[in-house]
C-alpha cells in the first residue's frame, strides 16, 4: 500500500493514490536495460553518469532507484534487496545519507510546484561528493528530470560530471535528450528504454496495490492501447472524463470531412473551462495520433496530397502552444482545427 503523505508533500509526476517510483520495487519491460548495469558494476566499469532516456511513464525513474538500491544496498553484488530492507525504506523517504535526488517538489506552506530545478537545490544536492561517503560507499544522484533543470542549474551540475569523484553515480533521466547540453551528453552514458508494450503497461497497472481500484479488462484494454507505452498516460485515460473527451474527439475526427457543428462546439466549450487542461491535452494528443495513423495509412501518396493534413497539424500545435503560454481562449483553436480538416479533405478528395 502507498504510505500515507502529508498534503504538502507534493512531487512532479505523482499519480493519486500510487506509489512513487523509489516506494516501487517492480520493474517491467526493462530486464536488458537493467542488465547493462548489472554488466557494467561486474567488469568493474560502471560509468559515473547514465543517461536514462524515454517517454515519460515508462520507468526511467525505477529503473534508476532500483539502480540505487542494490548499489547502496548492496555495494559488491549488487543484488536487489529483500522487502523491508533498511536502506529501501531509507531510499523510498529520500532519508539514505549517501542518496539525493534532483527533482521538482512543492516546498511546505506553498501552493504550486516550481517550474523548474533551482541552481540552489542543485548546489545544495552536490554537497553529497564534496563529503566522504558513508562506510567509504557509493554516492548517488538521481536528477527526474533534466528537462526540468534551468541554464544555471544544468551547467552546476556539468561541473561534477566534469570531475567526478571516486564512486560517484549520476542517474539522469530525460524525456528529450536531444534538448539537453551537448556538453552533458557527452559526458554519460546513454541507455534508451523503449515504450512499454501494451500488454506490459496492462501488467503494471494491474500491479498497483489498494487504495487503486483495478479497472475492468475492456477499460484497461482502451487504455494500455492509447498510452503509447506510458502508465502515467494509461492511468489518466481510465479516468472516464479524460476518455470521453478522447472517444468524442475521435469520432468527429472521423467525421471530419462533414464535421457536426453543434458537437464540436459543445467540445470546444468544455475544453476551454478553467480546469481543462488535461482534457485539452488529451485531446490534443488524440488529434496528433489520428495525424500519425493517416499519414502512415496513406504513406504511398505523393507528398503533395499530404501537405495540407500536416500544415493543419503544425497550425494547431501552434495555437495550441499559444493558448497555453499566453492564457489564450482554447474554443477558436478548436473550432479552426475542425475547419481546416474540411478544408483539407475536402482539397485532397478534389485531387483524387
Amino acid at each position: 500500500m502507498p504510505p500515507e503523505r502529508d498534503p504538502d508533500d507534493v512531487e512532479a509526476g505523482d499519480l493519486a493514490g500510487l506509489p512513487r517510483p523509489r516506494e516501487t520495487a517492480r520493474l517491467v519491460g526493462h530486464a536488458q536495460a537493467e542488465a547493462a548495469f548489472a554488466t557494467a558494476h561486474a567488469a568493474g566499469r560502471l560509468h559515473h553518469a547514465w543517461l536514462i532516456a524515454g517517454p515519460q511513464g515508462i520507468g526511467k525513474a525505477t529503473l534508476a532507484y532500483r539502480v540505487a538500491r542494490r548499489l547502496l544496498a548492496d555495494p559488491e553484488g549488487f543484488s536487489e534487496p529483500v522487502p523491508g530492507d533498511p536502506v529501501a525504506r531509507k531510499i523510498a523517504a529520500l532519508s539514505h545519507p549517501n542518496l539525493v535526488a534532483l527533482r521538482r517538489h512543492r516546498a511546505p506552506g506553498t501552493k504550486t510546484l516550481p517550474t523548474r530545478i533551482p541552481v540552489d537545490a542543485v548546489r545544495r544536492a552536490l554537497d553529497l561528493f564534496g563529503s566522504t561517503a558513508g562506510n567509504e560507499g557509493w554516492r548517488i544522484c538521481i536528477v527526474d528530470s533534466a528537462e526540468d533543470l534551468n541554464a544555471n542549474s544544468a551547467n552546476a551540475l556539468l561541473k561534477m560530471l566534469e570531475e567526478p569523484p571516486p564512486r560517484a553515480l549520476f542517474l539522469i533521466l530525460a524525456h528529450a535528450p536531444g534538448r539537453l547540453l551537448p556538453t552533458i551528453r557527452s559526458r554519460c552514458r546513454m541507455l534508451s528504454l523503449r515504450p512499454l508494450a501494451e500488454a506490459e503497461v496492462a501488467e503494471v497497472v494491474t500491479g498497483f496495490p489498494p487504495p487503486f481500484a483495478r479497472p475492468d479488462a475492456e477499460a484497461l484494454a482502451r487504455a494500455a492501447a492509447l498510452a503509447e507505452g506510458s502508465v502515467a498516460r494509461a492511468v489518466a485515460m481510465l479516468d472516464p472524463v479524460r476518455s470521453g473527451i478522447v472517444a468524442e474527439t475521435e469520432t468527429l475526427l472521423a467525421r471530419r470531412a462533414h464535421p457536426d457543428w453543434t458537437r464540436v462546439l459543445a467540445l470546444a466549450e468544455r475544453l476551454a473551462g478553467r480546469d481543462a487542461e488535461a482534457l485539452f491535452e488529451a485531446a490534443s494528443e488524440t488529434v496528433q495520433r489520428f495525424v500519425s495513423a493517416e499519414l502512415h495509412a496513406r504513406r504511398h501518396e505523393p507528398p503533395a496530397r499530404l501537405a495540407a493534413l500536416v500544415e493543419v497539424c503544425d497550425k494547431f500545435a501552434r495555437a495550441a502552444r499559444e493558448a497555453a503560454i499566453y492564457n489564450l481562449d482554447r474554443r477558436p483553436v478548436v473550432l479552426a482545427l475542425f475547419a481546416d480538416l474540411a478544408g483539407a479533405t475536402s482539397a485532397g478528395t478534389a485531387r483524387t
